[in-house]
């Protein structure tokens, strides 16, 4: 996970979202909210709604690599995900800066699992509401998932790129970011599934190899224009995470440190 850089929504877009939210908000009390949260919701995200197309079109933008799911940045992204669940939080259904584009296998197990960290004790709390359980709102307290929209997962987390390709919590992190960072790795299942482990095996040798291309053709002396398509091809590849990881690592690591020393530009550019 990467931090996902922010768009804007034209600006009639962004008109059609409020009206939605209003009708939300105007359902009545909390029970009501949430039950045309989920209905207005699904009538409303359709391919053929031209606001919800020009959601779609701007989390695409947003996505890292070819329009790739937000969180495990592997599948193509294709649902587009509440942040805080609308079943807990209605007031944030058509909430912008609530949407990530996500793929099944991670929407799918996150769903409405959310959690928050309680302010007194810092311990983290499930929020999820049982099937036939009251309809009450939930605890107050910081989410425990952590949001690639507005804040920099790789603060949090750490990727192993010398033996198994996992992510970890970063090192020395204080004790709420520390459970943050383990509950956001257990409840995406971001190192369960060993396809995705082994797929950032994969980009790594994939990335070192477009390096020394690049090196190669810049060295040959090739032209402005087919450098930055080179350039361009570490932007659109999968699993940006562990380039980002190989740029922060390189100098720890032996097989990474003399590319890096051939191609300055590119731990700062690309």
């Amino acid at each position: 996970m990467i931090k996902i850089r922010n768009g804007r929504l034209p600006q009639n877009a962004q008109a059609s979202l409020a009206q939605y939210q209003n009708a939300v908000d105007q359902a009545g009390d909390y029970p009501a909210q949430v039950a045309a949260a989920q209905s207005k919701f699904r009538s409303r995200n359709r391919l053929d709604n031209p606001t919800f197309k020009a959601v779609r079109d701007k989390l695409t933008e947003m996505c890292s690599g070819n329009r790739r799911c937000m969180y495990c940045e592997d599948a193509p992204a294709d649902e587009i995900e509440h942040h805080r669940p609308k079943d807990l939080y209605p007031e944030l259904t058509f909430a912008w800066r609530n949407y990530l584009y996500a793929c099944g296998p991670c929407n799918g197990p996150k769903n409405n699992r959310f959690a928050v960290i309680q302010p007194k004790t810092e311990r983290i709390v499930d929020v999820c509401r049982p099937c036939g359980a009251p309809i009450l709102p939930p605890t107050s307290g910081t989410p425990a998932l952590i949001d690639p929209r507005h804040e920099d997962p790789l603060n949090y987390l750490m990727l192993d790129l010398r033996e198994t390709f996992e992510l970890t919590p970063f090192p020395d992190l204080g004790p709420v970011a520390y459970r943050r960072a383990v509950y956001t790795i257990d409840v995406l299942r971001l190192n369960a599934r060993d396809y995705l482990v082994k797929a950032r095996e994969d980009a790594f040798r994939g990335y070192r190899a477009r390096l020394h291309e690049y090196i190669h053709h810049r060295d040959s002396g090739a032209s402005p224009r087919e450098l930055a398509r080179l350039k361009r091809g570490f932007r659109s590849a999968p699993h940006a995470t562990v380039w980002y990881e190989m740029k922060r690592q390189h100098t720890h690591l032996p097989e990474l440190a003399g590319l890096f020393r051939s191609a300055p530009e590119a731990a700062e550019s690309f």
